[in-house]
């Protein structure tokens, strides 16, 4: 780390990645940092798929555009020519399109909804849901231009941003596939589960963790980088959000955090720029200053804990006034700057 918090990130290019699959604890803002993602991908005209899994409708609130259906429609222009198209994937809509796929079922599938068996299969049956909702990004990632699955033509997207599951649920997210696999010897299940699983091993595939520069968060994004390895997943980047750059020097930040700032000269430097200045006042900006120390400390501390795991390490800056598109489009320019979108 040099000058304060500002995190300094290992140049990697994710060059035989086209998923990036993005999670972190809950607070973390990773649904931001997976639009900030997507918005970097664009770049040089590229078209990049941004999909997300929880019906949270994340995406259309951050591009401020109207609540996603289920097919996939623009939300962005990047100036370069690149387009962002988002998907929000819901698993009742899936399992009626792979049933239509691989049994033809058609008129009879409709009647499997009508009477509840859709409801049934994704929201009780073990593992069902997640398989489905993998398997709509799959699909989009093998689809090609012509809209074909097969060929050699160039793929729809050149990049998939996917806002996955937080950490605590990521592992057995990307894990079901191949435990279905392993329960449906033959057939297009099999089939599909095990292709699926393969791609989600492959090079072509990496999740990045998003986290912040506290305890809790950063513990749970330790443990899945761990649990992600232990599965023979590829683990991309951490990526530390909401940073705040620290206001003082580290010669002040000592002296705050021992409580020996200098009153007077802080009092003269106040009365100059038109403050009237109270002891209570004085006071309260001194056990200010040593929280604001303190903090730093902390945040030291956890970003050491980070560096452990040996991956790189980007950092997005805390925006004062929320996220909007033009937010995130600064997000981006933040992670292009560092080197982890080309």
């Amino acid at each position: 780390m040099e000058g304060g918090n500002r995190l300094v990130a290992v140049t990697t290019d994710w060059r035989d990645a086209r998923l990036h699959i993005v999670t972190g604890k809950g607070g973390t803002g990773k649904t931001t940092v997976a639009a900030a993602l997507a918005v970097a991908l664009a770049t040089r005209s590229r078209r990049v798929l941004l999909s997300e899994v929880e019906g949270r409708q994340g995406i259309s609130q951050t591009f401020d555009v109207p609540p996603l259906g289920t097919e996939e429609t623009r939300v962005a222009k990047t100036i370069g020519g690149g387009e962002i198209v988002g998907l929000s994937v819901d698993a009742k809509a899936a399992l009626l399109e792979y049933l239509q796929l691989f049994y033809k079922l058609g008129r009879a599938g409709r009647l499997l909804e009508k009477f509840g068996a859709i409801d049934f299969a994704t929201t009780i049956a073990p593992g069902v849901r997640d398989v489905l909702l993998i398997g709509k990004i799959y699909e989009a990632g093998r689809r090609r231009k012509d809209g074909k699955h097969r060929g050699a033509g160039p793929a729809a997207y050149d990049a998939i941003v996917l806002d996955a599951p937080p950490t605590g649920r990521i592992v057995r997210f990307l894990s079901v596939n191949a435990e279905v696999a392993d329960l449906a010897r033959v057939g297009p299940i099999h089939s599909q589960a095990g292709s699926i699983t393969k791609m989600l091993e492959s090079e072509q595939t990496v999740v990045h963790v998003v986290t912040l520069l506290e305890e809790m968060p950063v513990q749970e994004t330790v443990e899945a980088v761990g649990e992600l390895r232990d599965k023979g997943l590829h683990v991309g980047a951490i990526i530390v959000n909401m940073v705040r750059p620290p206001y003082l020097d580290d010669a002040a930040l000592e002296q705050a955090r021992a409580g020996r700032l200098h009153k007077p000269s802080i009092s003269t430097q106040l009365k100059e720029a038109g403050v009237a200045v109270t002891a209570g006042l004085l006071d309260g900006l001194l056990d200010e200053a040593q929280d604001h120390a303190l903090r730093v400390d902390l945040e030291r501390e956890q970003l050491a804990v980070l560096e452990q795991t040996g991956l790189p390490i980007y950092s997005l800056p805390a925006l004062a006034d929320g996220i909007d598109s033009g937010e995130v489009r600064e997000l981006a320019d933040a992670l292009l700057g560092q080197g982890m979108a080309r």
